[in-house]
């Protein structure tokens, strides 16, 4: 016989109480004298994160942020979710710091749960478990365990008590600043809070590795603006499109942030014309360093973003990443340096930038590409090869000529 759920009205008086999101933090909560900085950046940043909702208080709570909105609890949930620093989130009922009122709240989440997941079982694991903070409430957590599981199994006969493998668990978080009921989490990306560690810029081209890069330098709280180089006729408008699309796709984990396209095409013809072609790659690259620290040093960032990884590509072995570097006015953080492709492919699909990762653009480093490239590059080689430009010049009229773009856009 399958379980007896009973219909929404019949636990209504649960639907008469407050809800609310708890969210929870992790490594937040390991620091030390500094810990409320970052509790004040997550709190404003859950509040740019749900902005679209109306009526949004975040209250700080000990070791925890309660969000109270105008809105569907599920769905200030899923925004929530995507906020760094956030481990992880409940849709939870607040209700009275008194036993029946406990257990009416604790049935209305099993019920919710039981007719969303469970529908047609005819045996439920199921345990209660509670935290009891508040140490006024007369009874300690294993008793109110118990008392609660004798409110809530006689209404709901599939449920069996399972202290070990429940695959339902109501949890009750008693504190003195409140009572809530929750029965599910929703996991958060965890980290620090965007913009708690600085500000940096990420060099974001059309393929997989630079989005995962940007995307993990903002899990470590990094505000990240982005720069891309742009080699129009040479390559067409779906690659700057694709780009912003991109930089759309990001900006889902943080609250705003500034793309600069930079025009790429004199200072890879001038490559062409007058360098030798081993290098052309390592020296499209060098120029970008020099352009992005010019931008960064502007914009107050303290470090460049790649999306290099050691022997990925040509351009990419020790030696090669080691000229490029030396163009750089700032430090170069490069994030996923020892991942394989497959372990960034998944990232990208986790983040949800695969896809445009993935349509036919081409990049600007695919521009007047070598048949032989060098692969052991050499620091005097690359000085001798840009002596032969007007490298300043170049770099000056692209930073001078670079589109400035805000997101969210700014009215």
């Amino acid at each position: 016989m399958s379980c007896n759920i009973p219909n929404p009205e019949e636990l209504s008086a649960a639907a008469n109480l407050g809800s609310a999101l708890i969210v929870r933090y992790h490594e937040i909560a390991l620091k030390g004298g500094n810990r409320a900085m970052f509790e004040k950046k997550l709190d404003l940043n859950l509040r740019s994160a749900l902005s679209s909702f109306s009526q949004v208080s975040v209250r700080r709570i000990r070791g925890r942020m309660l969000i109270r909105a105008d809105a569907p609890a599920k769905r200030m949930a899923s925004a929530a979710a995507k906020v760094f620093g956030v481990s992880s989130i409940s849709t939870a009922i607040e209700t009275e710091p008194d036993l029946e009122a406990i257990g009416e709240a604790a049935r209305a989440q099993v019920g919710e749960i039981l007719r969303r997941h469970f529908a047609g079982r005819e045996l439920v694991r199921f345990r209660v478990t509670s935290n009891r903070a508040e140490k006024k409430f007369p009874i300690c957590s294993t008793e109110m365990n118990q008392q609660l599981g004798g409110l809530i199994l006689p209404k709901f006969p599939c449920l069996k008590v399972s202290l070990n493998n429940p695959e339902v668990e109501v949890e009750v978080d008693l504190r003195p600043e409140g009572t809530w009921v929750f029965s599910e989490r929703l996991s958060g990306p965890g980290g620090l809070p965007v913009s708690s560690t600085g500000r940096a810029l990420c060099l974001l081209s059309g393929g997989i590795d630079s989005p995962v890069a940007s995307w993990l330098s903002m899990k470590r709280g990094m505000r990240v603006d982005f720069v891309s180089f742009y080699s129009f006729p040479h390559v067409g408008p779906q690659t700057r499109d694709k780009i912003i699309r991109q930089v759309e796709n990001l900006m889902k984990w943080q609250p705003k942030s500034i793309l600069h396209i930079v025009p790429f095409t004199p200072i890879q013809e001038a490559i062409r014309d007058l360098c030798p072609a081993a290098y052309r790659t390592v020296l499209y690259r060098r120029a970008m360093q020099r352009i992005s620290s010019k931008i960064a040093k502007r914009m107050k960032c303290k470090v460049l973003i790649t999306g290099e990884s050691v022997g990925q590509v040509a351009s990419q072995t020790l030696n090669n990443l080691t000229v490029i570097e030396e163009a750089s006015y700032v430090p170069v953080l490069r994030p996923l340096i020892t991942f394989d492709k497959q372990e960034t492919i998944d990232l990208a699909r986790k983040i949800g930038t695969f896809e445009t990762s993935n349509l036919p653009a081409p990049d600007c480093c695919t521009v007047f590409q070598p048949e032989h490239p060098v692969i052991y590059g050499q620091i005097d080689e690359a000085h001798a090869a840009e002596s032969l430009l007007e490298l300043e010049s170049l770099c000056m009229d692209a930073v001078r000529t670079t589109e400035k773009l805000h997101f969210p856009e700014r009215t």
